[in-house]
């Protein structure tokens, strides 16, 4: 009778693990969740750079503006390092990934920005002929009309 109790409590102490079938199911859940979230990290950073560009030309709006009252509208921007040409080597300091277009046009005054980001999908625009606030277009800072 010993034995048996002895043999019993031995395979007793070994099933203290999981099963296949509990295993299944946590794995399942968890894939069920990475579906969920991946997708939605994915649009929170797209919108992210996308608010970023935004935020930039709102930034360069304010500096061409101050630029203006001091000197005069920069005559162009220099995409990479940002340097305003006609400035007193003022500076825009855009984000990481961010892509700017400056168009100047002497009559007027008037000047064209528009900016989008890589990691994002929309490209913004300001006209100072317009006023206003930062616009949403539709194509690319080329061709973008505000």
């Amino acid at each position: 009778m010993n034995s048996i109790r002895n043999s019993l409590h031995r395979r007793a102490r070994g099933e203290d693990g999981f099963t296949l079938i509990e295993l299944l199911v946590v794995v399942v859940i968890l894939g069920i969740l990475i579906a969920i979230a991946i997708p939605t990290y994915l649009n929170y950073r797209k919108s992210a750079a996308d608010k970023t560009a935004q935020s930039d030309v709102r930034n360069a709006v304010t500096m061409l503006e101050t630029c203006a009252i001091d000197y005069a509208y920069p005559t162009a921007i220099n995409a990479t390092t940002g340097v305003m040409t006609g400035c007193n080597t003022q500076k825009l300091n855009l984000s990481a990934n961010t892509t700017i277009a400056y168009t100047y046009t002497a009559t007027g005054p008037t000047y064209r920005l528009a900016a989008t980001n890589s990691g994002g999908s929309k490209f913004y625009c300001y006209d100072s002929a317009d006023g206003g606030s930062v616009k949403e277009v539709a194509g690319p800072l080329a061709s973008a009309t505000c």
